[in-house]
């Protein structure tokens, strides 16, 4: 998947610094690259809980696109000074993300074959995602780029495709047998590559950095729609109520062409 996120980064790249394309477009181009913890919300462990939600964090790296609509490369000039020009950037984005998971809860502890079960499985979730987001800044985009001011908030939403690929295992043996595995999740293991939808919402700031740089603080969520095998299990439960999701806190270098 690595390999696969390089390839189409020198695609991206390519395509944004193709002169004639630009000039035909209008707008301009940013690339940049983001990185930071991925807390995934998953079966193992217990909802609500503490130390599963600060135990299953993975780490998440991303390659970042924008569209600038405020900013015209064939002319170097200012576009027309529209509302949409103004406060809206779309973004794509390609991304990857790995996280171990374990059963960190009160009942992975206790001293009683469920307990040993739960302790001795562990899982990974290895997620590739490519997808776009429309970002609106309620403040100038124009402004922002001059300089004046620093900053730069913005609220995002869109939508992903997700490859994945979980992992699960247990010290105790193979799993999927009353011997090794915890009895809601007898037959409720998956650890078959698949694909899913995620919705994306996102809450960011840039800091404008020099005049062809930002920095980028960004806190997103992504909800994987109609799957619950992202992380290799869907468990029999009654707790079981939502699908996978995480949530990513991420620090970024964008780059104006």
């Amino acid at each position: 998947m690595f390999k696969t996120l390089i390839k189409t980064l020198v695609i991206i790249i390519a395509l944004s610094i193709t002169t004639e394309t630009t000039a035909q477009l209008g707008f301009s181009h940013e690339l940049g690259v983001i990185v930071g913890p991925v807390a995934f919300q998953s079966d193992y462990g217990e909802r609500y809980d503490f130390d599963t939600n600060k135990g299953n964090v993975g780490i998440g790296i991303g390659l970042v696109h924008y569209i600038n609509f405020a900013y015209r490369a064939d002319c170097d000039c200012y576009s027309g000074d529209t509302y949409w020009n103004d406060h809206f950037k779309l973004r794509s984005q390609l991304s990857y993300h790995v996280t171990t998971l374990n059963h960190l809860s009160e009942l992975s502890e206790r001293n009683s074959l469920g307990g040993l079960q739960l302790r001795s499985m562990e899982g990974k979730a290895k997620v590739f995602e490519a997808g776009m987001q429309v970002e609106w800044f309620p403040w100038s985009i124009r402004d922002f780029q001059g300089g004046q001011p620093k900053t730069a908030p913005y609220i995002g939403l869109g939508a992903h495709y997700v490859n994945f690929r979980p992992e699960a295992m247990s010290s105790l043996g193979p799993l999927n047998n009353s011997v090794t595995t915890f009895p809601t999740f007898i037959d409720r293991i998956d650890v078959s590559q698949g694909s899913a939808i995620a919705i994306s919402g996102d809450i960011g700031m840039r800091y404008k950095v020099s005049p062809l740089s930002d920095l980028l603080i960004s806190s997103r969520w992504h909800y994987y729609v109609g799957e619950d095998y992202v992380d290799g299990l869907s468990p029999n439960n009654v707790n079981n109520r939502a699908n996978d999701w995480i949530w990513w806190f991420n620090v970024g270098y964008i780059f104006y062409l």
